[in-house]
């Protein structure tokens, strides 16, 4: 089984910065398949663009752009890659400010997804930062990573404590239909919880209200969409659920803070 040092993916490297706390690439993956293989270090597989698959002992991921995965370090793993065009952004973290990080009680074990809208917001701006690469890049992405470790560890804390069974349902209502407009009586009725109820709760399990919280699934499915050129913004902004343009753009500026149209700019750089 291969062996990758820092700073090596399969496939075309476009950009390598690397950093005291951390190694960033942004690769092209050129291979159909890749045997199964491992890595020196902990590090993250952010899908810009395209389509690959990736399975370990005990899952497969079926991912595409936006897709957010973590593998600890020395976990095995292969990959097939769809036809077409796909692009990884992968940050690998160096070891002792990784172990750093990780004093006290560590939830930060194996491999899996990372399904946080609020994690992967976060994985754009790192992506930003990265094209910026500027003197101020090293530290505001080591700021942007405890950040992104910080809230990794709170989210796993929170999922392994007890939750009613609505949570996970209306997660999985909301995600799989983002721009469906539902209201607090519709999902109430589905869920067979009052709306009080409901509404009170929410932010105990997600973080923030109902209403923000459609609106950040809703600019997350934007950025999945925005490296395909044969959609407008407008489309984008209808498919995800948008009343118009204006509303799209200004909901994207505010968790991204770039305009729609200058985050494409950004993406294509590489193309």
């Amino acid at each position: 089984m291969e062996n990758l040092k820092t700073g090596k993916f399969f496939g075309q490297t476009n950009q390598t910065i690397n950093l005291d706390f951390a190694t960033i690439t942004d690769t092209e993956y050129t291979h159909d398949k890749v045997d199964w293989h491992y890595h020196d270090t902990a590090y993250f597989t952010f899908i810009l663009d395209g389509k690959v698959i990736e399975g370990n002992k005990k899952e497969v991921y079926n991912c595409t752009a936006g897709t957010l995965l973590f593998h600890n370090w020395q976990d095995p793993h292969y990959n097939i890659k769809p036809k077409g065009y796909t692009r990884g952004f992968h940050i690998e973290l160096e070891q002792a400010w990784f172990n750093g990080f990780k004093q006290g009680d560590n939830k930060l074990q194996g491999s899996f997804e990372v399904t946080s809208p609020d994690v992967k917001f976060l994985f754009y701006k790192l992506f930003k930062e990265t094209k910026i690469n500027d003197g101020l890049t090293p530290m505001n992405t080591e700021a942007l990573l405890l950040q992104v470790l910080g809230q990794m560890q709170g989210s796993r804390a929170a999922n392994a404590a007890q939750k009613p069974a609505w949570v996970s349902k209306i997660r999985e209502i909301l995600h799989d239909n983002v721009a469906r407009k539902f209201t607090l009586t519709d999902l109430s009725a589905i869920l067979d919880v009052h709306p009080a109820h409901l509404s009170r709760d929410f932010s105990r399990y997600f973080g923030c209200n109902l209403g923000e919280y459609i609106r950040k699934i809703r600019v997350q499915r934007s950025l999945y969409l925005m490296p395909d050129k044969r959609l407008s913004l407008t489309d984008i902004a209808i498919a995800c659920g948008f009343a118009d343009q204006s509303h799209f753009t200004r909901s994207f500026k505010a968790f991204n803070g770039v305009n729609a149209m200058q985050y494409r700019r950004l993406l294509s750089r590489q193309r």
